[in-house]
């Protein structure tokens, strides 16, 4: 096979792997962005991925081409050094090598331009009136969201799941209680690390609906890769109904199996950990449960918000995400249903 078709294939080869993960891409994507500053970060990917893929075939060409050059072969006595390059030729190569040196600064120049640029435009978006502000705050393994307002009676703390209006801006704080954490959504922005006692911020827009998956980019420890978080972009109308709902404490039971789980629930250490306003579990070291049943997954997002899943994770925490610090609690096996409907009922 000559080396032109292997080249050939090769080629075709990496644009199938490339189309075939564009493909079968998750909602976790830079390449699909659905914001103003994720839009700027993708089209300075793809600036640099056509330039810089062009620049990677000329340079493929021009070494398959020298393959198809003569050459004297291993058993020759080498040319006279007088003899070996002409004038002419030597000239050539100097006007060569100066032109691929200018174009290298002229491309570098040109890079360094793009990216400054699109660093400005990012930061534009805190220019906005009308942001919301969030406090996020990585924690291992999950993440605790705080909405802040200046009346703190109106603020909503949550869990794993950021919901946000569409078309709205909205700062994020980001904060670390133990280690470093990086706060990463593709889709809406680069990622922004999150350091101990300091506060970084970053502005995030959604331009339509949807669930964006985002994930801990800093590696901070065994389940590092199950610190998952989901931005919810939600109409306006639907977001202030969101917003409403969280802002009303847990609803009580409403049945005798509800009323069950939560005597289960307030006569276990599950209320050292766990806060649900509007009963006594005042807990501070664990996410906030009082709305939990609207949630979409459970251990940050490790596993989706299922009865069964749930049930999973409370008697034997360590089988779903082994390392983490969710304290396994010896519940009876009559009282794990009641448990299970309980916090499931909490919407």
């Amino acid at each position: 096979m000559s080396w032109y078709a292997r080249a050939a294939k090769l080629v075709c080869f990496a644009a199938f792997m490339a189309t075939l993960a564009f493909c079968t891409a998750d909602v976790q994507s830079v390449v699909d962005p659905v914001g103003p500053q994720s839009g700027k970060i993708a089209g300075l990917w793809w600036f640099f991925f056509w330039l810089l893929g062009a620049i990677f075939l000329l340079v493929m060409l021009a070494a398959l081409w020298t393959l198809t050059r003569p050459n004297r072969g291993f058993g020759q006595e080498p040319l006279e050094a007088t003899h070996q390059i002409s004038e002419e030729t030597q000239n050539r190569t100097r006007r060569v090598v100066t032109g691929a040196t200018i174009a290298t600064v002229v491309i570098l120049f040109v890079l360094i331009v793009a990216s400054v640029g699109t660093g400005k435009g990012i930061s534009e978006l805190r220019n906005k009136e009308g942001g919301l502000t969030i406090e996020v705050m990585g924690i291992q393994w999950w993440w605790q969201i705080t909405y802040q307002t200046s009346d703190s009676s109106l603020g909503v703390t949550t869990a794993n799941e950021i919901h946000i209006p569409v078309g709205r801006p909205v700062q994020i704080r980001g904060l670390a209680n133990d280690v470093i954490h990086s706060f990463w959504v593709p889709n809406l922005h680069g990622k922004a690390d999150l350091i101990p006692s300091r506060v970084n911020t970053l502005w995030i827009q959604a331009d339509k609906p949807g669930v964006y998956r985002g994930q801990c980019a800093e590696f901070c420890g065994l389940q590092h890769a199950h610190m998952i978080i989901y931005v919810v972009a939600e109409t306006p109308d639907k977001f202030r109904v969101w917003y409403d709902r969280q802002l009303q404490p847990a609803a009580p039971p409403s049945d005798p199996v509800t009323q069950r789980g939560q005597q289960v629930f307030m006569n276990n250490a599950c209320v050292y950990c766990h806060q649900i306003r509007g009963t006594d579990a005042a807990g501070q070291n664990g996410p906030d449960l009082t709305h939990f049943g609207s949630r979409l997954g459970i251990a940050a997002n490790t596993v989706p918000n299922t009865p069964g899943n749930l049930g999973g994770w409370i008697a034997d925490p360590q089988s779903t995400k082994p390392g983490n610090h969710m304290a396994t609690i010896a519940v009876n096996s009559s009282d794990m249903q009641p448990l299970i409907d309980y916090l499931e009922s909490l919407k």
